[in-house]
């Protein structure tokens, strides 16, 4: 299988010259319990490295064995997925600090020789060349699947030592930056949220000494607050039905989708572009940086922050447009909070798939504080969206700038042998 990298200035062995594979367990629902944790292909997204504390555990008796435990520099695929697309996504092995394995949807690929740097082909299987071949030759009709034997014969460039070692140190920079980014994300998150439970669940505001309890619908609540709808703080406007003949691969706007609402996490890429927006448009479905979207199909409920520009809002999102513009902080940690996405799912129809109705929705009882408590909410969460938002950025212009030097050092069109570079040291 050829693999040609423009510019190569390294001789190209098979990988299977260099590196062993291994498929991973099979168990089933009954399995599942504790004990072991393991990584199917739901947990691959568009991640580099695994998220270990989100990993389901199983009970490892009689189907887990030593062999079949991960190690610090191994490296996953995706061997099996209704999506071609998808198949050959990579994750690389690194920071373990329990026993973990991985589903038989996934093969693992481990380098014997200490003469390969293995990060540096976790960056190389990331290349669009690599992702594209390991997609063309995923067969299968309904369900793709790539095998050992293809990833044995894919053709890949064997640089010296150092200067494997020298590319992965650059490229890992930038993904130290963003994950430190990212650290700094949840602790703005999880801030906010324990604020915004003090002030609105647990009624601990400042003065709360001073306010007495009474009687309401919704329980005792404190004198001088008021049971309202959803409808009185927010505005709840949907997406708009693009056509899907006027979608391109590359274009002026990108369409957000469900796809796009993560719980918390706003995703910026979009398969789907157009270059013209309708005219029968509404202005609210033109997306800026620091809207608040919802999901109303699937895992309803979920909120999320928009960052960047250039998007438009499709169908089956909704936006949240606070009636007071300093209450978007409070809007935002109100459906962030776990207790008001499960009455969402609550009120959502649907057997297959859910789905959110804005109108039910916005008719939904809550706890409405007096102006200054909000007020007062607000001096503090706003910052904190307001970094939430320029970190997400940052990592963006991170990621892009990456994914531009990252084919570039792979096929060393850009040259890093007399580059004084320090080496991290490798994983034990």
């Amino acid at each position: 299988m050829a693999l040609v990298f423009e510019g190569k200035r390294w001789e190209a062995v098979r990988l299977g010259e260099i590196a062993e594979f291994r498929n991973g367990l099979n168990f089933t629902k009954s399995n599942f319990g504790t004990g072991l944790k393991v990584i199917g292909v739901r947990d691959f997204q568009d991640y580099s490295v695994p998220r270990y504390e989100s990993l389901d555990e199983i009970n490892p008796a009689g189907i887990a064995y030593e062999d079949s435990l991960l190690r610090n520099n191994d490296i996953l695929f995706v061997r099996s997925n209704g999506n071609r697309d998808l198949i050959g996504r990579s994750l690389f092995i690194t920071a373990l600090a329990e026993n973990v394995s991985h589903s038989g949807f996934t093969i693992r690929l481990r380098f014997p020789s200490t003469k390969i740097f293995p990060r540096f082909y976790a960056y190389l299987f990331r290349t669009s060349a690599v992702r594209q071949t390991l997609s063309a030759y995923g067969g299968g009709t309904n369900i793709n699947n790539l095998n050992q034997k293809i990833l044995a014969e894919l053709q890949i460039p064997l640089p010296p030592l150092i200067v494997q070692e020298k590319i992965a140190a650059i490229l890992s920079a930038y993904d130290d930056l963003i994950e430190n980014n990212l650290r700094r994300i949840k602790m703005l998150e999880e801030t906010a949220q324990t604020i915004y439970r003090e002030w609105f669940v647990k009624f601990r505001f400042p003065g709360h000494q001073k306010v007495k309890m009474v009687n309401s619908p919704l329980g005792k609540i404190p004198e001088g607050w008021k049971i309202g709808n959803i409808d009185d703080l927010v505005n709840i406007c949907s997406g708009f039905a693009f056509k899907s003949s006027t979608f391109v691969d590359i274009a002026k706007y990108k369409l957000i989708t469900i796809k796009n609402v993560k719980d918390g996490a706003f995703v910026d890429e979009s398969d789907s572009q157009i270059e013209e927006i309708p005219r029968s448009m509404p202005d609210h479905c033109f997306l800026h940086s620091g809207d608040i979207l919802l999901s109303l199909t699937g895992n309803v409920g979920r909120a999320c922050l928009v960052f960047g520009q250039n998007f438009l809002m499709n169908q089956r999102v909704a936006k949240l447009v606070p009636r007071k513009v300093t209450n978007r902080s409070f809007i935002y940690f109100m459906f962030r909070e776990a207790d008001l996405q499960k009455k969402l799912e609550m009120i959502s129809t649907g057997v297959a798939q859910q789905n959110l109705s804005p109108i039910l929705m916005g008719k939904m009882k809550i706890l409405i504080p007096p102006e200054d408590i909000l007020d007062g909410f607000s001096s503090i969460g706003e910052p904190m969206c307001e970094g939430i938002i320029s970190l997400c950025l940052r990592n963006r212009n991170l990621r892009q700038t990456r994914d531009l030097l990252l084919p570039k050092l792979i096929s060393g069109e850009l040259d890093v042998s007399e580059l004084d570079i320090t080496i991290p040291e490798a994983n034990a």
